[in-house]
């Protein structure tokens, strides 16, 4: 698995240990997953925003707050993960929560009110575009089920291809449980996200300019009850991610780089 292999370049160079290295790396996940979502502000906005507290001119406040909350999501499910925390639905909720502090909407059904900023599960039925969620009184067993599996085969030993794999199909089960009324593409993001810290593994990141093709493998995962669809979407993303960073990290080692000054004049 070429992924493997760049995982084993990414480690041998040293990437991760570069200062503000890994504050940049999560600013970067930060925007690609708001701007899945929605989210207008470009990587430098959200840079400034994220480390000046400064929001961008002319954007509406509610794509701040997502940045920002999305931020403090996953500064907190990274901390779990390195602190080696079992996953728990309420870590999973405690995720969800996060994401949706400053953002989430107040849903009144049949069934009572429910706030989609404090992590609680659905009390309806949804859609997304062509795909139908489980039933709403599904969603509660359905979410134990997965995090029961994830537990039992992170405390197994696992190549780091498997460890990769697992952490893909996290992702796609979560969000296609759609456990919560809001937020659950990103809160499967991060769960993806928390599995690859456990592991000690570089981060994911979905680029946004991939959204329409993200979207396909799910589907396409879902009608054709395939996993290895989204398995291999996510290994083209996060290859092409790793190739980026040891590129980047090689010609910053150049002369004239960041392995030596060269003056502009």
């Amino acid at each position: 698995m070429e992924a493997v292999k760049l995982i084993a370049e990414y480690n041998d160079l040293g990437i991760a240990g570069v200062i503000d290295h890994e504050r940049f790396n999560l600013i970067a996940i930060d925007h690609h997953s708001t701007r899945i979502e929605g989210s207008t502000l470009t990587e430098v906005e959200t840079q400034v925003l994220i480390n000046e507290g400064r929001t961008p001119n002319g954007k509406p406040i509610e794509e701040s707050l997502m940045v920002t909350d999305h931020h403090a999501a996953l500064l907190f499910a990274l901390e779990n993960a390195k602190a080696k925390k079992s996953l728990d639905v309420l870590l999973l909720q405690s995720i969800n929560s996060l994401v949706m502090k400053r953002t989430g909407k107040v849903y009144n059904t049949i069934l009572g009110t429910v706030d989609s900023a404090t992590g609680a599960y659905r009390k309806g039925n949804v859609t997304a575009g062509v795909s139908y969620f489980p039933n709403f009184d599904k969603v509660e067993r359905l979410t134990k089920d997965l995090v029961k599996k994830l537990n039992d085969a992170m405390r197994q030993p696992l190549t780091i291809e498997k460890q990769l794999s697992l952490s893909f199909d996290a992702h796609f089960n979560l969000v296609s449980i759609h456990p919560y009324y809001d937020g659950n593409g990103r809160t499967s993001r991060l769960l993806m996200n928390y599995i690859q810290a456990y592991f000690g593994l570089p981060l994911a990141i979905v680029r946004s300019e991939n959204k329409a093709a993200y979207i396909q493998a799910l589907i396409d995962t879902r009608e054709r009850e395939d996993i290895n669809i989204f398995r291999q979407f996510m290994v083209g993303e996060y290859t092409d991610m790793l190739k980026l960073e040891i590129a980047k990290f090689r010609e910053m080692q150049k002369p004239g780089k960041g392995g030596g000054f060269a003056f502009l004049f």
